[in-house]
């Protein structure tokens, strides 16, 4: 029992990140469709739940490296540290009901952490990282104007009643929602377990570390994910329903896409880019830049946040347990 009792406590800032994980970035998936009263909030976060696991499980260990080995051996109470300074920060920006990134957090605790102790830098796989970071806006864009300059065009020529069209984007936005949750998961898990399974396994399999890290996200999908989405949903850009598909399915594509390149990338900029993209087709004017400056400052100032909050907590450990 004592054994159980200690992995459990010592994965209590793991659980914590990720359900702040699923806690925002549920929005980036169905913050658009529940906003504009196409499905339910109940009905989006059990299809996220679900297709959560499935992507963690099957695909989640693809990005653990990436992250988990950014400096090459960090001790045990520093990972604690990194992981509660990167989860405190994400609550923090989700009390705020801005959606920001994860995995920006998760690196800025990091650094924070291996800087301090002088360890070595793995400089070309930050620079992947941030490469990445710069394109996930850019690439949501571009794939959500593409697909909504085709799919809106198909719609133009064919005919149909309200009620096809009511029918087709109802079920097209829970199909693409639980493709981008999916994507999620088996992108996005590796910010909340990858760094144990690669410093501190404890006997678990990458698959089980996966496992866990989508059963904490989905903890945080149904318990606090409706605070982020009206940000997501409204304020970015006007969207009728059928953008509102297209973004969602442009924001899935890209991530996916970046899992394949083993990078956890953040949902938030995926969609942020998708919804711009969407609503540029019609006019560019139908985007509000002022809450797109609020949110870019909200990812500038996270892995900043959380790199003082983890150096802080690192300090603590140290004066407390002497290490």
């Amino acid at each position: 029992m004592s054994g159980i009792f200690s992995f459990f406590l010592r994965i209590i800032p793991g659980g914590f990140l990720g359900w702040g994980l699923g806690a925002n970035d549920t929005s980036n998936i169905f913050g658009t469709a529940v906003a504009n009263k196409i499905i339910r909030f109940w009905l989006a976060a059990a299809i996220t739940s679900i297709f959560v696991l499935l992507g963690s499980y099957l695909e989640g260990p693809k990005t653990f490296d990436t992250v988990g080995k950014l400096f090459e051996v960090l001790a045990v109470n520093d990972v604690y540290a990194i992981a509660l300074g990167a989860a405190i920060s994400v609550w923090f920006f989700t009390y705020l009901r801005l959606p920001i990134s994860t995995s920006q957090a998760l690196v800025g605790s990091i650094l924070s952490v291996g800087l301090l102790k002088g360890q070595n830098l793995n400089v070309a796989r930050l620079i992947k990282i941030i490469i990445c970071w710069i394109t996930t806006p850019i690439g949501g864009f571009i794939i959500g104007f593409i697909l909504y300059i085709i799919i809106r065009y198909i719609f133009s020529k064919l005919k149909y009643g309200l009620n096809f069209y009511n029918n087709f984007v109802r079920i097209g936005i829970m199909v693409v929602g639980a493709f981008g949750a999916y994507s999620l998961g088996a992108n996005n898990v590796g910010n909340v377990t990858g760094i144990y399974a690669m410093q501190m396994p404890m006997g678990l399999s990458p698959k089980l570390w996966a496992l866990l890290g989508g059963i904490f996200i989905a903890i945080g999908v149904v318990t606090y994910s409706k605070r982020v989405m009206l940000t997501v949903g409204t304020k970015i850009s006007k969207l009728d329903p059928l953008m509102a598909l297209v973004a969602i399915l442009a924001e899935s594509i890209t991530i996916w896409i970046y899992t394949q390149l083993r990078v956890p990338v953040s949902t938030s900029q995926a969609i942020v880019g998708a919804v711009a993209g969407v609503g540029a087709v019609k006019s560019i004017k139908n985007i509000d830049f002022r809450t797109l400056g609020k949110i870019g400052i909200g990812w500038i100032m996270t892995p900043i946040a959380a790199g003082i909050v983890t150096a802080l907590i690192r300090l603590i450990i140290r004066l407390l347990w002497k290490n």
